[in-house]
């Protein structure tokens, strides 16, 4: 009996900790797919996760209290390791508001049912095209590992905060402006200069109605410019999402020293 209630405890631990992951990440934790096949899933992957531990022993006293919290412990590292993904999207996501913005498209905002907030156009064209990016180059697998990684590396209810995990999350939090910036910057300086010029034209000519020529031009170049730097995107994209397994892996370091 002892045996049968320490194994069910173990996988309800890791049952917290991947369904926590799965819940953050932007792929399993998409509207679109139904709760019950993300928790389904989530089970499968527990089991198998059990069978591979290399130790299946449990030394806590067996409470409501004691399981309540660990359980909550391993939602926080669940938590972490998905929303440590979601980093980069935030940052391509909101590249492309700035470029809505930009391009005069803030009026023209639907609902994001992914992140569960109002964009533009551009914003979500975005990150649907880092999305597709992300599972041609097999992302959801980066997750899967991490998630199962993180077990040999951080044992179950020993997860505790560190000045190291701050500091590496703070970072990564702070790299979505400067991945918003690098990959919006084209179209901001072209629009920068646009409206330089526009704001001469005026001075020039005062009969001149330089809204009405303007905002077709910016609105149209602006569409141009997102085609033709398209394969750059791509490009940029993929080795940003590329470069997260790493990261992926640091965190879940920092999460044990």
């Amino acid at each position: 009996m002892n045996i049968l209630i320490n194994n069910f405890l173990l996988v309800l631990f890791i049952a917290v900790r991947i369904t926590s992951a799965f819940v953050a990440s932007p792929f399993f934790g998409h509207t679109a797919i139904p709760s019950q096949v993300k928790v389904l899933l989530a089970l499968v992957i527990s089991y198998m996760t059990f069978l591979t531990l290399p130790s299946r022993e449990l030394n806590i006293e067996i409470s409501l209290w004691m399981i309540s919290f660990i359980c909550i412990k391993e939602a926080f590292v669940g938590l972490i390791i998905g929303y440590s993904l979601n980093i980069v999207f935030y940052g391509i996501s909101f590249a492309g508001s700035i470029m809505g913005i930009e391009m005069g498209l803030s009026m023209a905002e639907i609902f994001n049912p992914a992140t569960s907030v109002s964009s533009n156009v551009i914003s979500d064209m975005m990150y649907f095209i880092a999305l597709i990016i992300f599972l041609m180059i097999d992302g959801d697998h980066y997750l899967i590992r991490g998630v199962i990684y993180s077990f040999r590396v951080i044992p179950i209810g020993i997860f505790t905060f560190h000045e190291s995990l701050y500091s590496l999350l703070i970072k990564y939090a702070g790299s979505v402006f400067i991945i918003a910036v690098k990959i919006a910057s084209p179209l901001m300086v072209t629009f920068f200069l646009i409206n330089i010029a526009s704001g001469i034209i005026t001075r020039l000519i005062p009969q001149m109605q330089v809204f009405f020529v303007t905002q077709p031009l910016i609105l149209g170049l602006g569409f141009l410019m997102i085609i033709s730097a398209l394969p750059i995107y791509v490009y940029v994209i993929k080795n940003l999402l590329m470069n997260y397994e790493d990261q992926l892996y640091q965190i879940i370091r920092a999460m044990n020293t």
